[in-house]
């Protein structure tokens, strides 16, 4: 199977091991398992091809990806790698038998070394790229670091401490940012500000009270007065994230539900009683063009913030909406659709 689109790969890992305890149907099994292993794998070694994406302060920054990201240089850009490491570590965590775990084991203790990371955080540390992957890698980082922690496994301490030294620096910087953006940014890629806080605040709900708090306090003066959000703008022919929907599951997390109800009905009115007439599947017209592959993650993104709403209040109607979403992209991923090979799988798009 080749495949273009690693944010609908990664997505699809991300909301499969979500649900899986919830719909039989759409679970990481042994299987699914398998084809996210070999992406996974592959990428987060994997060189060039290569988005640096950092900003050159003199000569002396250009070096390779791997002299200059140690940790986390393969999958075409730093946040890939990220997410590529955070997908092998949730299938290990969800399958401890898993035929292939040496290998992963051998490639994560390689990656993730104390020297390694050292040199990470010199680069954040670095006047010119304070905001290096602010706030989407920044958002991956600490999901890596959670899968870490909750994995029951000796190997993952040893991991987490040598991770430790850049999750400090990144949740300090979180900390910064937030204290600072004064308007939300609501986009449908990477900036979108409601997926970094939601990501951040899955980590820091258990581990960080300081970014919990922060996150908590922005997202209510943020979002807490929106109303009637325009749906019928979205998609933007680019976007992998719905502005909408992970503002809505944001707030599901930070207020309490009978609160988040009532708010719900402000932002998206109608949209309970019938999801399917404000969100159809996102079409993709060319897998090849991986802007435009963005979709497939749209599709992916949609579906899990859908199953989390759907299964918090109860609401049938928005988990068949997602099982459409779900279905769709996933059923493209086995039919020869995607082009490319594997070097032209890390494309900018997630």
């Amino acid at each position: 199977m080749k495949i273009k689109s690693l944010t609908a790969l990664i997505v699809l890992t991300i909301f499969t091991v979500k649900i899986s305890a919830q719909n039989k149907n759409i679970s990481l099994n042994e299987e699914r398992a398998n084809k996210l292993y070999a992406f996974a794998f592959e990428c987060i070694d994997k060189e060039y091809p290569n988005k640096p994406g950092g900003v050159l302060g003199n000569d002396s920054y250009l070096s390779p990806p791997r002299v200059i990201h140690p940790a986390f240089y393969g999958c075409f850009d730093w946040h890939s790698s990220v997410h590529g490491h955070w997908a092998l570590v949730t299938i290990l965590k969800e399958f401890p038998q898993f035929s292939k775990r040496d290998d992963i084991i051998g490639k994560l203790k390689r990656n993730i070394t104390k020297d390694n990371i050292i040199k990470e955080v010199e680069y954040l540390n670095d006047p010119n790229n304070k905001d290096f992957e602010r706030t989407y890698g920044w958002a991956w980082l600490l999901k890596l670091d959670d899968a870490l922690l909750e994995w029951s496994d000796p190997v993952a301490d040893s991991l987490h401490n040598s991770l430790l030294p850049l999750v400090n620096i990144i949740n300090e910087r979180f900390i910064e940012f937030l204290g600072k953006l004064n308007y939300p940014i609501r986009v449908g890629e990477h900036s979108n500000i409601a997926f970094g806080m939601s990501f951040a605040y899955d980590y820091a709900s258990k581990y960080n009270k300081r970014l919990a708090d922060a996150i908590e306090q922005k997202a209510k003066i943020f979002f807490l007065n929106d109303r009637s959000s325009p749906l019928s703008w979205e998609p933007g022919g680019f976007d992998f994230l719905s502005p909408s929907l992970q503002e809505a599951s944001l707030m599901m997390k930070i207020i309490p539900k009978d609160e988040f109800e009532i708010w719900l009905k402000g932002f998206l009115p109608g949209f309970e009683e019938d999801p399917g007439r404000f969100l159809k599947v996102a079409i993709v017209s060319d897998r090849s063009d991986g802007k435009l592959a963005h979709l497939d993650g749209l599709n992916y993104s949609r579906a899990w913030c859908l199953y989390e709403i759907g299964h918090k209040l109860g609401n049938e109607a928005m988990i068949s909406l997602a099982d459409e979403h779900f279905n769709y992209s996933y059923s493209k991923m086995d039919s020869g659709e995607y082009a490319g090979t594997l070097a032209g799988l890390f494309c900018p798009i997630c």
